[in-house]
């Protein structure tokens, strides 16, 4: 329309750059503008600077939704976590300047923090970082995205962390914060689900008033019964920035309804656009004192204005999930914060407390370098284990407060079930309840989980292949290498028919010899003479014929170019050694059958090549290659009992070449018991290595599994 008639004020629902000229007209005309900051496409709010005026008394707009406080949530959480690196992503719709506070104070406080912005393609943007990133570059980054901090909207943030998930560049023990202020309920469900590791959320929440029948209310009526009841569907899935649009209205409405009782209505701004002398409301400052005097409880709790005209109440809840790998965890209510209180509850894990005092528990283990050893029994005192498992089990036996004894495994095997359903090994005692908990380098297989239950794995490895490193040789004649047999047998015939052509050419020219010389054009002083050319030493002939000349100007570009490449490649063969390797993967290896290989018996390795060449369904040709010679004559000539049996019998020096994992759950370092039971001790464990304690740091491939008695 070209004009506006009757106003009495302005709500405004729209971005930051509008509003401040919503303002300025506002302020000109004396117009109460009542303005709610609308997010872009459901990203986090960014303060929203608005055109200053020179007084407060020429202000005319109230911020309806309160400041935005999102830096200084997210700093008292990621310090109540003591986080000290971690990354930040944030969607093409965010405004990065609103952080800029917060990446001050986390600068000043000596944290490290990057940044990363997702494209709306993110499937193309995690493709191009797979190719275009090297492998030690990938595991640097899944090693910052252990913590990251999304500020993007919840549908942005369900496609991120899908991708991110399926791609395996997060793992289990990853732990993610997810702020915006509209987060529904729904939004919670679905994050949780699609996510694993830990995950905490910050949204928005609006506390209902003690008494409930004045939600809601313009003088002594409800304006709308459905929205007003917090059980109602429809209320739940509501956007705050409707919440506050339904609330503004409401106040606007008993303010004039106020004024009408009072007697004290003004009459209504008119506006032209046409015309230039449009004058300021009179009553606009009355009407903008009486708003804000005013206040009203709707569904965005008690909305009312500060005298500089924001809104004071906001609220908002922090939830969280525990470390899992399971999709679909629990959801709880972990603290609640507001701009006057701060923080209110805690963010760190519950203690657990000693309750394992005067507790004895047998333990089972299978040695391995460098996690569990056995040192020598000196003076028939009782054997003393060590190693970094053993510094795992002392350590939780302090925290936890109980004793234990340790001993190996009769067959000193990890454990597979036999024909007969029986398991052997270190699993076989946890199964059969002779041991209280297992302590080795053991890997989490389907097999095993159906009758062990694994605490979480802070640990992944690779399969790796162990060959003998192979032996250099002196050799006496290494000059002669930069070149073949065939070559050095060319260059000496060419040196004996260059010498006869340069020995005939002067025999039929002779040269004329100077006064007094004694040189003689014979065969051998010829010879003599292009070979000490070649090797660039000159001779004591001289030729003076032309024919000559231009022969030996052509031999000695030859000898140039001939000397050049020898001394080049003598250069590089005796700079560089080389071993090289035929077999660089698993595949290199099933291909090959002069080299015979095996592996450690009854291992997860040898279940897993055995059940991928056996399985009729998916039989792998690599894999059935790889069964023939790892089981010929029963197993018995290649497989070993022990991996160190394994080291002895490839011999000598080793090297250790790094292929893929045979599957996804080949390794980790994880804790277990019997399936349907717990304990404390697994907690620990995971409190403990995440903890910012030593043991945090320790990469290894320990494997604890707890079996505790049934007094326990």
């Amino acid at each position: 329309p070209w004009y506006l008639k009757g106003i009495l004020a302005l709500v405004s629902s729209i971005g930051c750059m509008s509003a401040g000229s919503l303002q300025s007209l506002a302020d000109a005309m004396h117009i109460p503008h009542l303005f709610i900051q609308r997010a872009t496409a459901g990203s986090p709010r960014s303060s929203c600077p608005l055109i200053t005026t020179r007084s407060r008394q020429d202000d005319y707009t109230l911020f309806v939704r309160p400041p935005v406080y999102l830096n200084d949530v997210i700093l008292q959480v990621v310090s109540e976590y003591s986080w000290q690196k971690f990354i930040i992503f944030y969607d093409q719709e965010y405004d990065i300047r609103g952080i800029q506070d917060f990446l001050d104070k986390t600068s000043q406080q000596g944290m490290d923090v990057s940044l990363q912005k997702v494209e709306s393609n993110i499937n193309m943007m995690i493709t191009s970082m797979f190719r275009t990133m090297r492998v030690e570059e990938l595991h640097r980054y899944r090693d910052t995205l252990r913590r990251a901090v999304l500020f993007m909207s919840p549908a942005t943030a369900k496609a991120f962390i899908t991708e991110v998930v399926e791609t395996n560049l997060v793992a289990f023990d990853c732990h993610w914060i997810i702020i915006n202020e509209e987060i529904s309920d729904q939004d919670v469900q679905e994050l949780v689900m699609k996510s694993i590791g830990r995950l905490t959320l910050i949204r928005q929440t609006f506390p209902l008033p003690q008494n409930t029948s004045q939600r809601c209310v313009k003088h002594n009526h409800r304006i709308n019964t459905s929205l007003c009841d917090p059980k109602d569907p429809k209320a739940q899935t509501l956007e705050i920035t409707n919440r506050y649009i339904y609330d503004t209205v409401l106040l606007l409405a008993n303010t004039f309804h106020r004024k009408l009782e009072d007697r004290k209505w003004h009459s209504m701004a008119s506006l032209t656009c046409i015309r230039k002398n449009s004058k300021p409301w009179q009553g606009g400052r009355p009407m903008l004192d009486n708003v804000k005097k005013s206040g009203v409880s709707g569904l965005t709790g008690f909305l009312e204005f500060t005298d500089n005209g924001t809104n004071p109440n906001i609220y908002f809840e922090i939830l969280g999930t525990n470390y899992g790998e399971d999709r679909g965890r629990g959801v709880i209510k972990l603290a609640t914060w507001d701009p006057v209180h701060g923080l209110n509850g805690t963010l760190t894990d519950r203690k657990l407390e000693n309750n394992m005092r005067g507790v004895v528990l047998r333990v089972v283990t299978v040695l391995e370098e460098p996690f569990v050893m056995v040192s020598e029994n000196v003076l028939g005192k009782p054997k003393k284990y060590q190693g970094y498992s053993i510094d795992v089990l002392d350590a939780l036996s302090n925290y936890l407060g109980f004793k234990y004894e340790i001993y190996v495994a009769p067959d000193h095997k990890y454990g597979s079930q036999q024909a007969d359903g029986v398991w052997n090994g270190l699993i076989g005692e946890l199964v059969a309840k002779r041991a209280d908990m297992g302590l080795s380098a053991l890997t989490i297989t389907p097999e095993r989980e159906s009758v062990v239950d694994f605490t979480t794995r802070y640990m992944d490895y690779s399969v790796g292949v162990l060959l003998r490193k192979a032996e250099r040789s002196v050799d006496m004649f290494a000059c002669l290498a930069p070149f073949d047999l065939s070559l050095w047998a060319c260059i000496a015939g060419t040196v004996l028919l260059v010498g006869i052509l340069v020995y005939l050419l002067n025999w039929l020219n002779p040269p004329r010899l100077p006064m007094g010389s004694v040189s003689s054009t014979t065969l051998y002083n010829s010879m003599w003479f292009v070979y000490g050319s070649f090797v660039q030493q000159g001779g004591e002939v001289p030729y003076t014929t032309l024919a000559t000349r231009m022969m030996m100007g052509v031999w000695w570009l030859f000898a140039l170019i001939v000397i050049s490449s020898y001394t080049a490649n003598l250069a590089a063969f005796l700079t560089i050694s080389r071993i090289e390797n035929s077999i660089q993967s698993l595949q290199d290896l099933s291909k090959q059958t002069e080299l015979p290989y095996g592996t450690v018996l009854d291992s997860a390795v040898y279940e897993q090549v055995r059940s991928k060449a056996m399985n009729p369904f998916e039989r792998d040709p690599m894999y059935s290659q790889m069964w023939r010679m790892i089981n010929r004559t029963g197993g018995a000539d290649n497989n070993v009992e022990e991996s160190k049996e394994g080291i002895r019998k490839v011999g000598g020096h080793t090297t250790l070449n790094k292929t893929p994992p045979l599957s996804c759950n080949s390794g980790g370092v994880q804790g277990g018991h019997p399936q349907g039971t717990r304990l404390h001790i697994a907690y620990a464990i995971q409190q403990m290595l995440l903890s910012r304690t030593t043991y945090r740091t320790v990469r290894s491939y320990i494997l604890v599994c707890v079996n505790p008695r049934e007094s326990g």
